[in-house]
């Protein structure tokens, strides 16, 4: 297949990409590279700089004619969301319009949308599976959830047949070390250890250390970015074959406090990382779990890379070599 992959530069796309180009589809990636880097596209995909916001920019790259579109550029801060939230509607939710409307202006109706676990806002049980309701606590949220709401329309209207993927906490590099560019400040807790860990941060912030957890510290549900990549592709092929739409979750069922997360990180360095408490934030729930019971049932998909151990040695495989950049 012939596959454009929007935010294909950035952390996920990038693995998406190599996960696409390995499984022999050709690829074009079209991206801003405001958070992406070139150094993470892998050599056998087509580049095209441009914005979603740039109608005549999406027209030029939709010249092309494509079997499917995998979307994953985004405004993501969630804190930024809530103080900013005319620049995240703009960027989220009428740049995603943008790409649906290309596609159905070049009949193209395969389409895998990167959407998050914001969606579900404070767990009202554990682990949260896709039956749990809806009531997003941050605009980076709303807008995500706005976009799945536009995807059931556009499907119903305009024929578009889409894959919405709810990612909990994506997390680790390539297992093989083929993606070595780094986020850009990150505000995600492992990139955020990682950084401690080789020296570019003095210390980390942990957000307090009261939460009725084991240790206090809040826990949550972390994925191997190679584990997402591959179901991003196993759903385009789901939605191919069955001519049905699919929202589900992208979880392990199993969770690490922050500070399991950062003794898994100190026996992987051999030395400690130093850290402070401070207060928490508002809105971050004790506990955050999911089962990806759908992705297992339709997708035949289990992580395979996904214990902690494994995501942070992947993550340290990549920064280590970045100490003194």
């Amino acid at each position: 297949m012939n596959v454009l992959v929007i935010g294909g530069a950035g952390y996920i796309g990038s693995h998406a990409v190599l996960e696409l180009c390995e499984n022999g589809h050709s690829v074009a990636v079209f991206d801003n590279l405001s958070t992406g880097h070139l150094i993470n596209i892998d050599s056998r995909a087509e580049f095209i700089q441009g914005n979603i916001l740039n109608n005549d920019d999406l027209k030029d790259v939709f010249n092309e004619k494509f079997d499917a579109v995998f979307h994953f550029a985004a405004l993501k801060a969630a804190g930024e969301s809530m103080l900013e939230p005319g620049k995240y509607a703009t960027s989220n939710i009428t740049g995603t319009i943008n790409i649906l409307n290309q596609m159905v202006e070049n009949n193209i109706i395969n389409f895998i949308f990167s959407s998050t676990a914001a969606v579900y806002g404070m767990p009202e049980y554990l682990p949260v599976d896709e039956n749990h309701p809806v009531n997003p606590i941050n605009f980076y949220g709303h807008t995500k959830l706005a976009i799945e709401n536009l995807l059931h329309w556009y499907s119903k209207l305009k024929g578009i047949r889409f894959g919405a993927l709810r990612y909990f906490n994506a997390a680790g590099y390539d297992i093989n070390g083929r993606i070595k560019g780094l986020e850009k400040n990150p505000a995600n807790l492992l990139p955020i250890v990682l950084e401690t860990a080789i020296g570019k941060r003095d210390s980390m912030d942990i957000y307090g250390d009261d939460y009725n957890t084991p240790d206090g510290t809040g826990i949550r549900d972390y994925i191997h970015v190679n584990d997402l990549a591959t179901a991003h592709l196993r759903t385009l092929n789901y939605i191919i074959k069955t001519k049905e739409n699919l929202t589900l979750n992208l979880a392990t069922g199993k969770g690490y406090s922050v500070l399991e997360v950062i003794e898994k990180m100190q026996e992987i360095i051999g030395k400690n990382i130093n850290y402070k408490i401070i207060d928490r934030r508002s809105g971050d729930p004790s506990e955050l779990i999911a089962v990806s019971k759908l992705a297992n049932e339709y997708l035949n998909w289990k992580c395979n890379y996904s214990d902690i151990k494994t995501i942070l040695q992947s993550m340290w495989d990549i920064y280590s070599q970045q100490k003194n950049l």
